[in-house]
């Protein structure tokens, strides 16, 4: 039989489970305990025993879908050697049939409403930014410890990065029927590609391909049907 520290454990990921999905399809601004506790299968008392006001619940509900994102983008970095590939690594932050993703883009764009007024949840979408800065610098200190890279202040460079796949998930997101996720992808790996060029030790191969000098969007702008 689980300890109660264990049934505690348990009920409150059932609440944030319920939360997550009840949120993201009523939205923060709609959503009410009430909804959340009869998702949970809780009374109202029941919630309130593990998270006493709804703005509780909520940062909990975000530090949560941010936790599991975070997640899936170390293990996506995870899969590549390259310190470049390893920042290129979040094609799954434009694919729709991923249910994190899926779930996640209203839950973000609650929080960061939230944000523009509430002192809570702009600390922690200051939060959320630095652990994307987190990320992006280790790939890119590895990067020049390895050689690829020119030595640097990382953290600016990362900070450009993680602003460029934040302003192109916004407009694909919100603006679907014309902006797919080809075009997202494609244009994250151009931007990104021009901000590092700077900072890239070229190789032949590098020459080659084109890397970092916006080939891709330009062939995408000279030929509008690929």
């Amino acid at each position: 039989m689980a300890s109660i520290p264990e049934l505690e454990e348990i009920r409150r990921n059932q609440i944030l489970e319920a939360a997550l999905s009840t949120i993201a399809e009523t939205g923060a601004a709609h959503v009410t305990m009430d909804d959340i506790a009869q998702a949970a299968g809780l009374s109202k008392g029941g919630l309130i025993h593990y998270y006493r006001s709804k703005n509780e619940l909520f940062q909990a509900t975000f530090k949560e879908l941010f936790e599991r994102i975070f997640e899936l983008s170390r293990e996506s970095m995870a899969q590549h050697s390259d310190p470049m590939e390893k920042i290129l690594a979040f094609d799954f932050l434009y694919d729709l049939e991923n249910p994190y993703t899926r779930q996640g883009y209203p839950l973000l764009f609650d929080s960061m409403a939230l944000a523009a007024r509430e002192p809570d949840y702009q600390a922690m979408f200051d939060a959320w930014v630095d652990r994307w800065i987190e990320l992006l610098t280790g790939a890119i200190r590895q990067g020049i410890a390895d050689g690829s890279f020119v030595e640097m202040d990382p953290d600016p460079l990362a900070r450009t990065i993680s602003a460029i796949y934040h302003g192109i998930a916004i407009r694909w997101y919100l603006a679907p029927r014309s902006h797919s996720s080809e075009w997202a992808v494609n244009s994250f790996r151009t931007a990104i590609g021009g901000a590092m060029a700077p900072y890239r030790k070229k190789t032949g191969q590098d020459a080659e391909k084109g890397q970092g000098t916006g080939n891709t969007l330009m062939e995408m702008n000279r030929n509008p049907a690929a």
